[in-house]
């Protein structure tokens, strides 16, 4: 069996009676960082065996697990939260699968899910997009790509990146509800909520630390028909608020859901 371990993302005793009974029990614990996870376990008095199993993690290190499966159980674990959520934890499911594995999920925390149920929108159909690209233009592609799709969207994001990204969703995808959930279930957890423009000139005054989730409202349905004169009328509304032709073209391109560089040769024309 491999048992997929959720483990706290803060809060010690956010760790389930089921949890620690499975870690104790299994023959083997693949842990995203031992000498992490080995204070988690010291906690618990768990002393099951622990290997390394991480993003650089090749090939032969999965084989070498899927084999110790068909003689033993073994638990897999991440940081902190659910494994396999945002982490290399689904090539070793894959992987177990196609061994004919049974894989056992033991349920418990996520930061994305417990973030988008305490953001106040709405939480009935949602996207969860783990971390967007750090290059710039990549990232801004990324949210180009869901701009107009109308469920909520779920991201974790770094603190030192937190500000670009708030501004590329208010170029990007405008001024739309957003809610900056920090450190949840920790000492100092906080849940920020205005828009993303308000966000932009607060977290450049106040810095922020620690884990990040950040949960963006999704696009207003529209009715509007965008064919060529509706996106020109777009283009010269964004360019008469003071945008470049190039963030204009992102920012419609997120209203219209078309692609970037159509919507700038388009804006050739004004």
């Amino acid at each position: 069996m491999l048992y997929l371990v959720a483990t706290p993302i803060g809060n010690l005793e956010d760790m389930s009676y089921r949890a620690v009974r499975i870690l104790k029990e299994v023959g083997l614990i693949a842990a995203e960082d031992t000498r992490h996870s080995g204070k988690l376990l010291k906690h618990f008095e768990i002393t099951t065996p622990m290997v390394s199993y991480h993003d650089h993690s090749d090939d032969s290190k999965i084989q070498q697990l899927v084999d110790r499966m068909h003689s033993e159980d073994v638990a897999l674990i991440s940081d902190a939260g659910t494994p396999g959520l945002s982490d290399p934890g689904y090539r070793l499911v894959k992987a177990a699968i196609e061994a004919q594995i049974p894989i056992s999920p033991i349920p418990g925390p996520a930061a994305a899910v417990a973030g988008l149920v305490s953001s106040g929108l709405p939480t009935d159909r949602f996207i969860f997009l783990g971390f967007l690209p750090r290059q710039l233009s990549k990232r801004q592609a990324a949210l180009q790509e869901v701009a107009h799709l109308t469920c909520t969207l779920v991201t974790y994001e770094s603190p030192h990146r937190l500000l670009d990204q708030l501004k590329d969703i208010d170029t990007i995808m405008g001024d739309r509800p957003v809610v900056v959930c920090r450190e949840i279930s920790k000492m100092y957890e906080e849940f920020w909520r205005g828009s993303a423009r308000a966000a932009v000139e607060h977290f450049t005054n106040e810095p922020v630390r620690g884990e990040v989730t950040l949960i963006i409202g999704g696009a207003a349905k529209d009715q509007t028909v965008w064919d060529e004169g509706a996106i020109l009328a777009a283009l010269r509304e964004a360019l008469d608020a003071g945008l470049s032709k190039k963030d204009a073209a992102a920012h419609v391109a997120g209203m219209t859901g078309k692609k970037k560089r159509e919507i700038y040769q388009l804006s050739l024309k004004l």
